[in-house]
């Protein structure tokens, strides 16, 4: 009986989870590894297979955020049109602080004597307006093997209308240097803006040969034990993609990791009849929130990435590189377990955005951590066991988190220790609580409306606080919380994003339907590439349109792929949209243009990939725990592990402990388990 393996790196461990066929599921925490994060996964899956032939890996990595976060991706070169060598630097003139004089934009990954022009020029039509002067081609070549470039990227003005002297340029860079990495923007992006469509492609030149060599690592690691199972990465909109197309275009899986567990907890909102969740994961490094509205993850049409971590200002845009790609809408904040806890130079608490990271890590891990963190606070407060995480395998120094946090924190702030710690915890808190306001609030969502879902290694412990200052009445801590972003992966879909610009063609129905027809003839042939069924492709349409006069475009859905029906149907539906995001719609009658359309096509599995219940594991835990909370000071406190949930509903204060993670019940609060097996806390 095979099984399937999902494996997720986080900025502190590496979580591995296993599901056979009959349901029954292993899982497994090792610490990472950032210098070859393969290095990790291997000893993970050594230590959790049992002999068990292996089916499939699911992977979600951090590898191309990390490469563009931390600049060392490869030496690059764009090739241009004559004239256009800038549009990388003028970018779209957003800037994330309109008043900030100091703020200074980012380094353009191509530096200007390496963005290289050609002479050519297509019209927005598709039409030649300037032959292509191959010697231009050729001086580039040139350039590119005397500065011995790595990655190449290929942009030319309007090639998503005719991509021909793309394709000539391309072809004559592979002939001349096969060794040369190359992303060509109309493979990539086919749509219209230059800017969005270079710095994807940009992007996707990067971030390539180091994403291919650490692919085709994990696939030599991953070869050396046994597993020759097919190999697939999530990608940031939230579906599977084959390793292959990963290596081709890892610009798709930049954020990678937090898509995995907004998949499972849409699987797992659907499965509950949830009508609106609110995702909150807060891990190692960050903390990440989304909303999953009937069952279905909502995306972003693009996203920016090595901006830094942004919430609460999400219109607020220019601090990274713009990815025109769409992507499970997350915010993120740059507070997790490792987040240091600290005094800035006028005396006031902060927490984050630095981390003490897997290495050292925090104070209590005695690695040679020497700052206090949110993990540390956590310990002094008593919501942690000190025998240790991951049952047991990382052993927990109390006092060493104690001396830390009073010689940095509390006597410069002259408090108590627990006081310091729980100002910290609370501090944190309203950074996190920023994060699920931009994903609720600020999209016009009554977030008291919504149940709280609560994961990742550290979620659970600040969930019912966040709740309760947020007005949100009910929490659930679903199954393997610290390794669910793991099992989400189990639970996603093989999907494939296409799209297409239409700009002068959309109102004739006969070339819009020849538009659609080729979208769909791509999707089936990639879908059946992977192995899908006609049966079990399901493909949904959407267009991308706006008001006459209108700079930017929302995405609305289609019912239908018959261009007639598409044409007379689009007023009313842009016309919903249009109201749903900015609560106005314009009168009957205004022109609606159809600038693009977007194709979803996703293979599903014949069988359901959520088991029905996922059985509550037992852990050796101790009967109590002396805990402080601010209202009761300390207090002995039962400790629980989720089995021992079953059965009744308790009060709080309450610890559940399990392998992965620690879930605190606040006193005034009551917690049970629910039918699938999640930990449901209601809130007074």
């Amino acid at each position: 009986m095979s099984i399937r393996i999902g494996v997720d790196i986080g900025g502190t461990f590496t979580d591995l989870v296993a599901i056979a066929a009959d349901g029954s599921i292993r899982t497994h925490k090792t610490a990472s590894t950032p210098r070859d994060y393969s290095e990790g996964i291997a000893v993970g899956l050594a230590a959790l297979l049992d002999g068990a032939p292996v089916g499939e890996v699911l992977h979600a990595t951090t590898v191309g955020s990390n490469t563009i976060l931390e600049g060392k991706g490869a030496r690059t070169a764009l090739i241009t049109t004559a004239g256009f060598r800038d549009v990388l630097e003028i970018r779209d003139l957003r800037m994330p602080r309109l008043y900030d004089m100091h703020w200074v934009k980012p380094v353009a990954l191509v530096e200007r004597r390496m963005r290289l022009e050609v002479g050519e020029k297509m019209r927005p039509d598709g039409c030649v307006s300037v032959p292509l002067d191959m010697a231009s081609v050729a001086a580039c070549i040139e350039a590119i093997r005397a500065e011995g470039i790595a990655s190449v990227a290929i942009c030319l003005l309007h090639s998503y209308a005719n991509p021909a002297h793309e394709q000539a340029v391309a072809a004559a860079i592979r002939t001349a240097l096969p060794e040369v990495a190359l992303s060509v923007s109309h493979e990539i992006l086919p749509e219209i803006k230059e800017y969005p469509r270079t710095s994807t492609t940009v992007v996707n030149a990067y971030v390539q040969p180091v994403v291919r060599a650490y692919l085709t690592s994990l696939a030599a690691r991953l070869q050396a034990l046994g597993i020759t199972a097919p190999l697939h990465l999530m990608q940031s909109n939230g579906g599977l993609a084959a390793m292959e197309t990963a290596a081709a275009f890892p610009v798709r899986i930049v954020e990678s990791g937090p898509a995995a567990g907004v998949v499972g907890a849409a699987v797992l909102a659907r499965a509950l009849g949830e009508p609106q969740v609110v995702t909150f994961d807060m891990g190692g490094t960050t903390a990440k929130a989304g909303l999953v509205e009937q069952g279905q993850v909502l995306r972003a049409e693009a996203m920016e990435v090595g901006g830094g971590v942004l919430a609460g200002a999400r219109l607020l845009v220019g601090a990274g590189y713009m990815l025109k790609l769409p992507a499970i809408d997350l915010a993120e904040v740059g507070a997790g377990g490792g987040s240091i806890c600290h005094l800035d130079a006028a005396g006031a608490p902060k927490v984050g955005p630095r981390s003490a990271g897997a290495d050292p890590g925090p104070v209590c891990y005695g690695r040679g951590g020497m700052e206090p963190t949110i993990t540390d606070c956590n310990l002094v407060l008593g919501y942690l066991d000190p025998a240790g995480l991951a049952g047991g395998a990382i052993r927990l120094d109390r006092e060493a988190a104690v001396a830390a946090i009073r010689e940095r924190l509390a006597e410069p702030l002259g408090l108590p220790v627990e006081q310091a710690a729980h100002g910290m915890l609370r501090l944190a808190a309203a950074t996190m609580m920023r994060a699920i306001r931009a994903v609720s609030v600020e999209r016009g969502r009554d977030v008291r409306a919504s149940t709280l879902l609560a994961f990742g290694g550290n979620g659970p412990l600040f969930a019912a606080g966040i709740a309760a200052e947020l007005g949100i009445a009910r929490v659930l801590v679903p199954p393997m919380p610290g390794l669910f972003s793991a099992f989400g992966l189990l639970m996603a879909d093989t999907e494939h994003h296409l799209s297409r610009s239409l700009r002068g063609l959309a109102a004739v129905p006969r070339a819009l339907q020849g538009a659609v027809d080729a979208l769909v003839a791509e999707a089936r042939a990639r879908l059946s590439a992977d192995g899908f069924a006609l049966a079990a492709q399901h493909l949904s349409l959407s267009a991308r349109a706006r008001y006459a006069g209108q700079s930017s475009e929302i995405p609305v859905p289609l019912a239908t792929m018959v261009g007639e029906e598409i044409l007379a149907a689009l007023p009313e539906a842009f016309a919903v949209e249009h109201e749903k995001t900015y609560g106005f719609r314009a009168p009957a009658g205004e022109v609606v243009e159809l600038i693009d359309l977007a194709l979803i096509a996703r293979g599903v599995p014949g069988r359901p990939r959520l088991p029905e219940r996922v059985a509550p594991a037992r852990a050796a835990v101790p009967a109590s725990r002396r805990a402080w909370f601010a209202d009761g000071g300390w207090v002995e406190t039962p400790v629980l592990d989720r089995a021992a949930m079953a059965g009744g509903t308790r009060s709080g204060p309450l610890i559940v402990q399990e392998y992965d993670a620690t879930c605190l019940v606040p006193p005034g609060a009551t917690a049970g388990l629910d039918a699938f097996g999640d930990i449901e806390i209601r809130l007074g």
